[in-house]
């Protein structure tokens, strides 16, 4: 039996069903109450048609020769089978039960149309649970298919051989467009030998159907674009951190490594400002479009920050991550940009869970590492491509580009350098005394960059308190302790804020108490949890106590500070007379000495000061 469903009482009920259709599209399908859908199957009822394909007086339930449906059962599970679906080949899976269940139909399928390939995607669902898909291109106008999508209206078969689908048991199939804010995109297919159908019910469904999928696709592109980069079409920084997020977890779970590789286009800021930024952009996009082509199926790759793109490599190491770095900036030197010339990047790779099993962490790593691969250049046209465990953190580039990135990225991530450096500090696992001398020029370094006035300071004094320390015979052992004690000195100006540290000005009395609590900060904080560095405590801690009991933090006096912090105050004082300072420029020698006399017995030891007056001539100057 054979027939395009569309005489003029067809057209009647139409009508009736596009009133109906309205008001269905006021409102979400997925969102509507089982009360609502309840009142339109009375409605759907209620309709009548004499089409010898929908038998004539319809009412509900209407007898099959296998069962009797219940069409407001029906719906309510189609109604389900929406709210419960994961997906919308799910979703297809669930309806396809239903109508077997609840109708006891041969197959359900569903064709969707594809518009580059001009055909629809068909994915045929059958009563056992097989699935086939095929394609049904929009030019075989002889399909049922394809006249029901063209002309958006109900057509009914006899047979299946449309479908082409070989062992396919014959059945009727009926064919009913799905249209969505009038656009018809794809046919809802039901297979089932009986004819008393509602064409009302089915219609209501596949449109139903239409709305579910036009949304879904909204939503995946508006969940794409909210996650890509309009630039590049990688992963924006929210969506990159979100792949990131969900690959170190699967890592963790499957006790794997992943890699970060940070790639940063060299001399963009130069390529911007004399050659426009639409050719920065040419550059960055076309790095973009190179990683795209190179990574693997499963790496994912974003744009990190302005010319930063980095790529995730789940079950990567250190090596691994290495080899397909060197090959993506291989491919990257071979490309030529006018008035560019060849691409050049700096590589940074952190891998979890080695380097650290912290996200922000493990980026930070890996921008640092790609910092210290600028710094190192290029040898032999290629990149120096550097992972976080290829250097020392406390030289001096690892620990500059450390507080580059950190400065740059406070705001956002929370974490202040001088903290950040105090944790790594404090849990370094010490080697040797070599070590530990680095680290603590390291971080007095970093401490003295926080004042511009400073510059040095902490060297300065470690150097004069250890010639002060020789020329009183002390023991070797304890020139060395004085030495470095000397180079921390000042490490509790890690917690003093840079408003009071870089005050031009002289302090006001609140802001000069504030300064005054950095000996107790450094002894208290830095040293006391690093047990190597304990015996340094009362170095640091007294510095600033004075001979007449005047001094601070606890008002010692006399012999009552210790001999290692009396040594390391006629230093510190030394070197501050010396110095250019806001206020003033450095003394001279002779001048420099003379204070330090005048002071001799009530601020600093006088025997001490005899003998470091008796040295100063012979110490650098230089400041």
């Amino acid at each position: 039996m054979e027939k395009n469903i569309k005489d003029s009482k067809k057209q009647t009920s139409k009508k009736s069903l596009n009133s109906a259709s309205v008001s269905s599209r006021a409102t979400n399908p997925l969102a509507e109450k089982t009360g609502d859908i309840v009142a339109k199957i009375n409605n759907f009822n209620a309709f009548r048609t004499t089409n010898r394909l929908f038998s004539g007086g319809m009412t509900s339930p209407i007898s099959t020769s296998h069962k009797v449906v219940d069409y407001s059962e029906l719906l309510q599970e189609l109604n389900q089978n929406f709210k419960d679906a994961e997906g919308l080949n799910d979703l297809f899976s669930k309806v396809n039960n239903t109508f077997k269940e609840k109708m006891d139909s041969n197959f359900t399928a569903f064709a969707i149309f594809h518009e580059q390939s001009k055909c629809l995607n068909l994915k045929l669902y059958t009563k056992r649970g097989e699935t086939y898909s095929s394609k049904i291109l929009l030019s075989d106008d002889t399909n049922s298919v394809v006249e029901a999508f063209k002309t958006v209206s109900c057509v009914s078969k006899n047979d299946v051989k449309f479908l082409n689908i070989p062992y396919m048991q014959n059945s009727a199939a009926f064919m009913i467009p799905m249209v969505s804010k009038n656009q018809c995109i794809g046919v809802f297919i039901l297979g089932k030998e009986n004819t008393d159908l509602n064409v009302g019910l089915l219609e209501f469904f596949a449109n139903h159907l239409a709305m579910y999928m036009h949304n879904a696709e909204l939503l995946t592109k508006t969940n794409k674009y909210a996650n890509t980069d309009t630039l590049t079409s990688l992963y924006n920084h929210r969506g990159f951190q979100e792949i990131l997020s969900a690959q170190i977890q699967k890592a963790e779970e499957n006790k794997t490594h992943l890699s970060i590789v940070m790639l940063d286009v060299n001399n963009i800021s130069k390529i911007n400002r004399e050659l426009g930024h639409a050719k920065g952009d040419e550059v960055i996009k076309l790095v973009a479009e190179k990683v795209k082509q190179n990574i693997r199926p499963s790496d994912s790759a974003g744009r990190y920050g302005g010319d930063e793109i980095a790529i995730i490599m789940p079950n990567t190491d250190t090596a691994e991550a290495k080899y397909l770095a060197e090959y993506i900036t291989y491919c990257l030197s071979c490309c030529f940009v006018d008035d560019v010339g060849p691409v050049k990047v700096s590589v940074g790779i952190s891998t979890y869970p080695e380097c650290t099993k912290d996200q922000e962490k493990l980026l930070i790593l890996a921008e640092q590492a790609m910092y210290i691969s600028q710094a190192k250049g290029y040898k032999e046209g290629m990149s120096a491509i550097i992972s976080s465990s290829d250097y020392n953190f406390w030289d001096d580039v690892a620990l500059n580009s450390f507080a580059e990135i950190l400065a740059k990225r406070h705001a956002q991530i929370g974490i202040n350098f001088e903290e950040e450096l105090l944790h790594k500090f404090n849990n370094e696992q010490i080697k040797s005394q070599n070590h530990l001398m680095e680290m603590a020029t390291s971080l007095a370094g970093a401490i003295d960059a926080k004042d511009p006035y400073t510059k040095d300071h902490s060297t300065s004094v470690s150097r004069y308190a250890e010639a002060l320390a020789r020329a009183i015979n002390l023991p070797e052992e304890e020139v060395e302790r004085i030495k470095l004690g000397a180079l921390l000195h000042d490490v509790g100006k890690i917690g003093i804020p840079e408003s009071v540290l870089k005050k031009p000005d002289k302090l006001l009395d609140d802001e000069w108490e504030i300064m005054k609590q950095h000996p107790t900060i450094g002894a208290e904080k830095v040293l006391e949890p690093n047990e190597a560095l304990r015996d340094l405590i009362p170095i640091v801690k007294y510095h600033h106590e004075r001979i007449d009991g005047k001094g601070y933090p606890e008002q010692l006096k006399g012999e009552g500070i210790p001999l290692a912090a009396r040594i390391v105050s006629v230093a510190d004082a030394y070197h501050a007379l010396i110095s250019d300072r806001p206020y003033r420029k450095g003394m001279p020698v002779e001048k420099a000495c003379e204070i330090l006399k005048l002071g001799a017995g009530t601020q600093w030891d006088a025997d001490l000061v005899r003998h470091f007056i008796s040295i100063a001539p012979s110490l650098s100057t230089s400041v």
